[in-house]
């Protein structure tokens, strides 16, 4: 892990750029912490295949207030084929073919196989480099766990909260495209879970969104469901997620 600048966004939060390999990648962690400091627990913060670039806003808001509101510290990865990182011809290839899909002209219908054919191979690249990035981050002075992670493709956060026993807790966002294969390893979940779901989310099937909160095999799950589109999550939301965390990686019910 090679890390290229830092800044200090707040009296309470450093921010420092990162690469793994050709993987950029950003930390948040409170200004105070040192080697001699308790260990922060670490939050990994997904996003849409959309960019750090573009996302960068909404992440550093939310890695902000985890930092400076609760003491943990926050990292987040660039996705494969997104943002700098080389094209992927196949993943662009099942973009287009979804764009189509969801076309007024063919009726909005996305089939199965286009769903497998977009999220899969994007879940079965990202989970091992977020497993690799975080190998690195558990190894800084100051950064000791316990893990959660949240937001970004829930398909990503499924296979992570089943194959990845550091991740302890997680808060999900049902806002995308779910292969039926990862409704199988939905049931193998067993991790705490707080899943967001918009009532109104235009690009997101609500039974579908449903029926994965059902299959997931958690003792411990939350569906939060608030009126509103995409991306009209409601600010206190953000707040109930980070007490979800403090609750499981401190045992604190701030």
């Amino acid at each position: 892990m090679h890390f290229s600048s830092e800044q200090r966004l707040c009296d309470d939060v450093v921010e420092r750029a990162f690469t793994l390999g050709e993987i950029p990648g950003i930390l948040w962690t409170p200004a105070a912490l040192s080697p001699g400091s308790a260990p922060a627990p670490l939050i990994l913060i997904g996003h849409p295949p959309l960019g750090l670039g573009r996302m960068y806003p909404r992440l550093a808001g939310r890695a902000r207030h985890y930092v400076a509101e609760y003491g943990f510290a926050a990292a987040t990865i660039e996705l494969p084929g997104c943002g700098v990182r080389p094209r992927w011809a196949a993943a662009e290839q099942a973009r287009a073919d979804l764009r189509r899909a969801m076309a007024v002209e063919s009726g909005g219908v996305v089939g199965g196989e286009i769903i497998d054919a977009l999220v899969l191979p994007l879940v079965d690249r990202a989970v091992p480099e977020w497993q690799a990035a975080l190998d690195e981050l558990l190894a800084l002075p100051g950064i000791g766990g316990p893990v959660g992670y949240e937001g970004g493709v829930i398909s990503i956060g499924v296979r992570l909260a089943v194959v990845e026993p550091r991740v302890v807790a997680a808060g999900l966002f049902a806002g995308s495209l779910v292969p039926a294969a990862v409704f199988e390893e939905a049931r193998r979940v067993t991790i705490p879970l707080h899943v967001l779901l918009q009532w109104d989310d235009e690009g997101n099937d609500r039974q579908a969104a449903l029926d994965l909160f059902d299959a997931f095999g958690s003792r411990e799950k939350t569906l939060h469901a608030n009126l509103g589109g995409h991306t009209g999550v409601p600010q206190f939301e953000l707040d109930t997620g980070a007490r979800f965390f403090a609750r499981h990686l401190t045992g604190e019910p701030h």
